[in-house]
């Protein structure tokens, strides 16, 4: 069930498949459906200071009995509590038990203060501090990477974003700057097609090709993410569906397939599917509208 782990452009790796802990709460439960996501053969644990379950994740890493350097930890500057990032990094560590985080990420632009320069800075001596191996933002676009790569002495190696078919066309440009830039996309949120949105166009290609591949069409959705390029973030408390999501790592889809799913994706779009903008999303998101439970959850 390989998901090929990506190269950064600092030289460490990152695997292609994350478990997600937004939308998930805190406490037992979480610490229970991180392990399973582990026993079943994930090594990369997202979380971030406002899904508020760092240190049940932490919990969750250390009871699997694995190496420190066999799981990819990632987590996010959210500015909790109002906080900044060189108080929150210590925090985050403290909370997760560990001594540095494989990725950590700026949450949203908003957060960037003063300044994109001045925080991004503060995130380069995270990185020269060994607090974290590689340091990248979240939900930034174009003119935010823009800014950012202007004044960076170290790149982002990633940008975690809104991706799945029914906002595709939207950010195309973003992936492709990102692309051209050695910025690795993560993609939250892939499966709102069939999650959230079912109905729409891009149902039937899903059908279509998970029919004639014997897979599940959120192992179809994972591929797609996976052929754009992108880190599946993604999550679920039924063990069954985190295999199946594991073994999407070996769906091959066309490009065909992929054109199918695209098109059918900004057919949606022009529809008004899932009419709320990215930078609203990544809004809610952040700050606290769990009620939306945007992420890729199957309860």
């Amino acid at each position: 069930m390989p998901w090929d782990a990506i190269q950064l452009n600092d030289g460490n790796v990152i695997p292609g498949i994350a478990f997600g802990t937004w939308g998930i709460g805190s406490g037992q439960g979480v610490i229970d459906q991180v392990d399973q996501g582990i026993s079943v053969g994930f090594s990369h644990i997202d979380t971030a200071q406002s899904y508020r379950n760092e240190e049940e994740a932490g919990i969750a890493v250390r009871e699997s009995g694995l190496a420190r350097q066999d799981i990819f930890i990632t987590t996010k500057y959210s500015g909790l509590n109002g906080l900044d990032i060189e108080t929150s990094i210590q925090n985050s560590l403290k909370n997760l038990g560990v001594e540095y985080v494989d990725l950590y990420l700026i949450h949203h632009p908003r957060l960037a203060q003063p300044d994109i320069p001045t925080a991004w800075a503060k995130m380069e001596a995270i990185k020269k501090a060994g607090l974290a191996k590689s340091i990248g933002v979240s939900n930034f676009g174009v003119d935010e990477l823009e800014i950012l790569l202007a004044s960076a002495k170290i790149k982002p190696v990633a940008n975690q974003i809104l991706l799945h078919p029914y906002v595709y066309a939207r950010q195309a440009p973003l992936l492709a700057y990102a692309s051209a830039h050695g910025i690795v996309s993560e993609a939250y949120s892939a499966l709102i097609p069939i999650t959230h949105q079912p109905g729409g166009p891009v149902d039937k290609p899903l059908n279509e090709i998970a029919q004639r591949l014997g897979a599940t069409t959120d192992q179809v959705l994972l591929a797609w993410v996976r052929a754009k390029g992108a880190v599946a973030v993604t999550t679920s408390s039924k063990k069954f569906r985190l295999e199946g999501y594991l073994a999407a790592g070996d769906l091959k889809i066309s490009a065909a397939d992929i054109e199918a799913i695209d098109s059918a994706g900004a057919k949606g779009a022009r529809q008004g599917i899932f009419v709320r903008s990215v930078r609203a999303i990544a809004e809610l998101m952040l700050f606290g509208a769990v009620a939306f439970r945007i992420y890729t959850f199957f309860a």
